[in-house]
């Protein structure tokens, strides 16, 4: 029964997406990890950020180079390939 859960795509890609969140808080950095998470992932290895406003979404596209060099080892360790990173507030929800 679990085998067969594991096996699902749908379940391995939210394993995934939450180890993915556990590292944007290390990549990020506390100031930003209560602002923006990660929200989506485009063709082509583009990860979409919602940020909480425009503001926020300014200063991290200023970090881009630095965020994705800090998140290469995480990125790695799950597989996943990320090229570049797209900062959006209109992505942003309250939970």
């Amino acid at each position: 029964m679990i085998e067969e859960l594991l096996e699902k795509k749908e379940f391995k890609k939210a394993v995934t997406r939450s180890n993915l969140y556990k590292f944007w808080r290390k990549v990020a950095g506390e100031k930003f990890a209560e602002k923006s998470k990660p929200y989506s992932m485009l063709g082509g290895g583009v990860m979409v950020i919602a940020c909480e406003n425009a503001i926020v979404a300014q200063e991290l596209m200023l970090k881009k180079t630095q965020i994705l060099v800090k998140f290469k080892p995480y990125l790695e360790s799950l597989k996943i390939k990320v090229t570049d990173l797209r900062f959006d507030p209109k992505k942003w929800e309250v939970n």
